[in-house]
């Protein structure tokens, strides 16, 4: 079988053409990782210089008494320690310095203010009536009959920064008729709530005038002066 030169040029052509894609992918794979190598040799570096300086430190804290803070102080402390000084000495004006505002705060003055400051909180909520007290004074104003919904709604509209519930204003009824504060009547299938003050409060009546014995005399001798 003999070879065919178009075909073999086309083979040929193609593994060329596939040569210089893998080639051109090689060196673009290259200057990433390269790219990436780089980076990450500073990134190296840094966490070596970082590791130095920490060792520096650390010997530094472990030569220090056992009765300084653990914390560092600023970065004074480092000259402070190579010079042969003793660093507890420069140190402990910055002690007092930190106790300094602590000590402000605990003055008479400052607990006046805290005082003054949460007077008027517990003013608030001590000026705040209860709710026994809000239902209580609404039966109170009523001339007629309420119902547990019907004081609830009232008190709502009333009251709309407090959270009313009917359920609880019926418990709390009911505890003020079992309390004889207030009195419990029924209309059908309603139950109706009065308060005891209006309940007990006399009917208006007019008012019997008694006659005085001249007044009866002279009515008498008119009676008699006419029948004549």
């Amino acid at each position: 079988m003999t070879d065919n030169p178009a075909t073999i040029t086309s083979v040929t052509s193609q593994y060329a053409t596939q040569v210089a894609q893998d080639l051109d992918l090689n060196t673009k794979e290259q200057e990433r990782i390269g790219a990436e190598l780089s980076a990450l040799q500073t990134q190296l570096r840094i966490l070596q210089d970082d590791q130095s300086v920490l060792h520096s430190i650390q010997k530094t804290l472990g030569n220090r008494p056992a009765s300084a803070p653990a914390t560092p102080e600023p970065s004074t402390s480092l000259p402070q320690q190579a010079s042969g000084k003793n660093p507890t000495t420069r140190r402990a004006p910055s002690k007092t310095a930190a106790k300094a505002p602590s000590a402000k705060k605990t003055t008479p003055q400052a607990k006046k203010d805290k005082t003054q400051g949460a007077e008027p909180k517990a003013v608030t909520a001590s000026a705040q009536p209860t709710l026994i007290a809000l239902i209580r004074t609404h039966l109170d104003q009523q001339k007629e009959p309420r119902s547990a919904a019907e004081v609830t709604t009232a008190l709502a509209e009333a009251h709309p920064q407090r959270n009313i519930k009917t359920t609880v204003v019926r418990t709390t009824l009911e505890n003020l008729v079992a309390k004889s504060q207030a009195h419990r009547s029924k209309q059908g299938a309603s139950v109706l709530y009065t308060s005891a003050a209006v309940q007990a409060a006399p009917e208006k009546t007019p008012a019997h005038v008694p006659s005085q014995p001249g007044q009866d005399s002279s009515k008498r001798k008119k009676a008699d002066a006419v029948s004549s």
